[in-house]
């Protein structure tokens, strides 16, 4: 079962309803960690229902909520790390955006982008920029043609300044895009969009719902969940050329078997290795819970690995970029595994090649949150920040810390 809405509440109601029916899964315990809910969102003015996690800079959490705010579809906020959070932003649901579900990236000089899912001249999102101030611009409109719709993931910044992301929907082929923003090199003149690559002319892949990530060299990488070979996603490179533009290379087509499928998540690249997870498959099968993996660069190609087959059932399982803090530990959220089908925080580390699973918390899904979608940061102690998109004492998400 797959989704490719771009309103992930729907996401999370549609899925976990047949996770509970289905999976009572439980993820091996958690022990001695520390667990604190810091901030339990009303869906009032603070904002509610984060769909990601946090850029963290300067000691604060800089994030988004996809509902709440005045008009109740999303804020831009900053909260430090007692959960004392500043609204920078509230949208409209007008041109300047609405329902942002991706995580935030910052320039050098401190201004934050991100995208909206919906929204915009054409209610197909936006990109935008967010001063620390709380000054919102938009950056870009989507039209929900070749240009791309409905943008989910966040963006990458390169270190002129310039953004890359993915849409969901729109393009040549109506499966979603890669695009670029070119910073604008003269005072006055607007952000331009280049459409890098459209999917669906066959088996190259389509609706890349995680975003991309660049290497020093300038190439960007990034999953679909749909689309391949097998219809189950595909692991892409888009690498430039001055002669021949954009050319997209698969590095792997998931078949749903012990490789996993449906990855929903983006790419970590730490070192020259590119981490990811896929929400479906695994030990499993069809059925599984997900995997992680690896893939690493080789002579003439490249290598995929599995490192660690998720519990849980279909869709229960990582739906974010991994946090990957050295080549032998990986922490991550998921969806609906765990002994509540509410989700659970993560740890894998690998000794003697062999990788290993730690659970550090289990969501009740009561007041400590329920639904993770969230990425994870950490500061410079190793406390582990993230969200649920549900549950807490409001019932509209929450930011937690762990200490492992």
């Amino acid at each position: 079962m797959r989704f490719e809405s771009t309103t992930a509440k729907a996401k999370s109601t549609l899925t976990c309803a047949i996770v509970l029916a289905l999976c009572a899964v439980a993820a091996p315990l958690a022990t001695g960690q520390t667990f604190t809910v810091i901030h339990d969102f009303t869906n009032g003015s603070d904002g509610g229902n984060p769909l990601s996690g946090f850029f963290f800079a300067g000691g604060n959490l800089y994030g988004t909520t996809s509902s709440g705010g005045r008009l109740g579809v999303g804020v831009v906020f900053k909260m430090n790390t007692s959960g004392q959070e500043t609204v920078l932003y509230e949208f409209t649901g007008g041109t300047d955006g609405a329902s942002p579900e991706g995580r935030l990236v910052m320039d050098r000089s401190g201004n934050f982008y991100g995208t909206t899912t919906a929204g915009g001249v054409s209610n197909a999102g936006t990109v935008f920029k967010v001063t620390r101030k709380g000054q919102e611009t938009v950056l870009y409109s989507f039209s929900g043609k070749p240009d791309g719709a409905n943008p989910v993931a966040g963006l990458a910044i390169d270190s002129a300044g310039n953004l890359y992301g993915t849409t969901t929907a729109g393009g040549s082929n109506g499966n979603g895009t890669v695009f670029k923003l070119a910073i604008p090199t003269l005072a006055g003149v607007r952000w331009t969009e280049e459409v890098l690559y459209s999917f669906g002319t066959g088996t190259d892949g389509a609706v890349p719902i995680g975003g991309v990530t660049l290497d020093a060299s300038g190439n960007l990488y990034g999953t679909t969940s749909a689309g391949g070979i097998y219809g189950y996603g595909t692991v892409f490179q888009l690498s430039s050329s001055s002669l021949s533009g954009w050319k997209e290379t698969i590095l792997h087509h998931f078949e749903l078997g012990s490789d996993g499928g449906v990855p929903y998540a983006g790419l970590t690249l730490y070192g020259k290795t590119l981490y990811g997870a896929a929400t479906e498959g695994g030990a499993g099968g069809t059925t599984g819970g997900g995997t992680v993996f690896e893939l690493t660069p080789t002579t003439g190609g490249w290598t995929f690995t599995v490192l660690y087959d998720l519990a849980g059932w279909e869709i229960s399982g990582t739906f974010r970029n991994l946090l990957v803090t050295s080549s032998s530990k990986i922490y991550a959220t998921t969806h609906c595994d765990g002994s509540d089908t509410a989700g659970t925080v993560y740890e894998l580390s690998e000794s003697g090649g062999s990788w290993t699973y730690k659970s550090l918390y289990v969501f009740t899904g009561g007041n400590d949150g329920r639904f993770s979608f969230s990425n994870l940061v950490a500061d410079k102690s190793g406390n582990l920040y993230g969200t649920t998109d549900a549950g807490g004492t409001n019932g509209s998400g929450v930011v937690f810390k762990v200490t492992p």
